[in-house]
Order: C-alpha cells, then structure tokens, then sequence
C-alpha cells in the first residue's frame, strides 16, 4: 500500500456513518466507513476504491479527486493534499470549487424534510439527501457530465419534473446566464469551458441562447413532479446562494397540511424502495 492508499483508508477510517446520513448497520471492525459505502458517496465502483487503497491504481483524475474529497468531508488542505499524493496539480483560485463549507454539510445531513442538492458554480451536482433522491432520483450513478443538471436537461431531462413551456424557457435562459457569469469567474477552467463548447456544438437550443444576449434569473418557482410511485405532485422550489462561495442549494419544499407535504413524507419514508 503506497501513501495515496494509506491516506485514502485513515481518511475513511474517521469518517463515521452517521456524519454522511448512512444507517451504522451490523458489526464494524472499524467506525468508520466501508469501502462500499465510499464508493457509493463518490459515485465510483467498490474494485476501484480497493485499487486505490492498494496501489494498484495510483493514477486518478482530477474528477475522482474530488469526488473523493468530497466523500471523505475534506478540508480545502487536505483536498490539496490529496492531489499531490495522486501526483496531480492542486485545485487553484482560478479554477470552480467543488469545496463544501462543514456548515453547508450539516444542513445537508440535518434537513431532511426537504429534498435538497448543493451544485458547484457550473450546476454539477456536490451533494445531495436521501429525501432529494427519493424525489427526482439517485445520483449516486450518475458519472461524468450527467452529474451536471444543465447537461442533463439538454441531453436525457427525464420525466419527473414535468414544465411548461414558459417555465422551460425561463429555465434554460437562467441556466445560459449562470454559465456565462461562471465562464467570466473562471475562464481558465478546462472542465467548464469543455462542458459549454459540448453544449454549443451538440444541442441547438442551447447554441442559439448561448450565442444570443439572452438574460434570465432563478426565482421562487413551483415545480410539478411526475413521481413513479406517489404519483403527481406540486411543490415550491427555491435556488439559495451560499455566502462566500460558489455553491448553489435547489430546495424543495411544500405548504404545511397539503397533499404535497403528505407525499413527501410518504417519500420520506419509502426513500429508493418501489411500492408494491
């Protein structure tokens, strides 16, 4: 087992379940997490935590860096230590921060009446609680760029959050707009300059608003949700900033003593399962 492998276990080894909102369960040689319960919080298979671990894989991404930093509730020092150890260069300022302050992390882990996700500047999905998977779907599969809600609204939306087409286009348009306000922040970042010029080049949609001085803001909204197993549904959805960062929270939320309120705490309670 090499440094990068001896750090990743001591890491995961302090980090309890019940810190990242996962049941404690049955008999543990160790507090801390399994490398199944890892792999499951930074989207990445168990045979590849176990290589890294290892040594047997000692060459990460940038991208599996910081899902792992993510994951393991790492300190901006620590995230930088992380890539040295890999051998990569260290997140700089002019490059979008997936860091999520440990108060931000609390509200995820503590609020779990409301469906909630935290994304980075460029609405790549951080984080998320059980209550927002049971609503619009795990994350936790999701790789690469269908981690990022933009991409994923272009290219395969689904079918849970039902628009109109006013609200579609309000959609797109803010979304256009926080990209640009992004790309102006972080013109160096190769991730996000690569995820619009994959916007641009494949979807005409997005070319045409991206290429027109269209403007558009996020504003307290209802959404519909078109739900498999409680059925449809109307709740609130807000976009709150995160003083002193880029990171954005998408809240949903629904009137106290509503049909909406009851079916999600119907969710609450099934979370992933499939009613029978």
């Amino acid at each position: 087992m090499g440094e990068l492998g001896r750090t990743l276990h001591a890491w995961r080894d302090r980090v309890t379940p019940a810190e990242v909102g996962l049941p404690a369960g049955g008999k543990r040689r160790a507090p801390g997490l399994r490398r199944e319960e890892l792999a499951h919080l930074a989207g990445l298979s168990v045979d590849y935590i176990v290589r890294l671990e290892q040594g047997r894989s000692d060459s990460p991404s940038a991208q599996v860096l910081t899902a792992l930093a993510r994951a393991l509730r790492l300190s901006d020092a620590e995230r930088n230590h992380l890539f040295v150890l890999a051998g990569e260069v260290q997140p700089s300022p002019g490059r979008m921060s997936a860091y999520l302050p440990p108060g931000v992390q609390r509200i995820v882990d503590q609020l779990a009446g409301a469906p909630l996700c935290v994304t980075d500047a460029a609405w790549t999905v951080i984080t998320w609680n059980p209550l927002f998977a049971a609503l619009i779907g795990d994350p936790s599969p999701w790789q690469g760029r269908w981690r990022n809600i933009i991409y994923r609204h272009f290219v395969d939306p689904g079918d849970r959050v039902v628009m109109t087409p006013e609200q579609q286009q309000n959609f797109r348009a803010a979304m256009v707009t926080d990209l640009r306000a992004s790309l102006a922040r972080y013109p160096r970042d190769p991730d996000l300059r690569a995820l619009i010029e994959e916007l641009r080049a494949g979807y005409d949609d997005f070319a045409r608003l991206w290429d027109q001085p269209v403007v558009g803001f996020h504003q307290s909204e209802q959404k519909t949700i078109r739900h498999p197993e409680v059925g449809t549904f109307t709740i609130d959805c807000d976009v709150l900033a995160i003083p002193g960062s880029d990171l954005r929270m998408v809240v949903y939320t629904a009137a106290p003593n509503t049909e909406a309120a009851e079916k999600l705490r119907l969710l609450s309670v099934i979370g992933l399962q499939a009613l029978t």
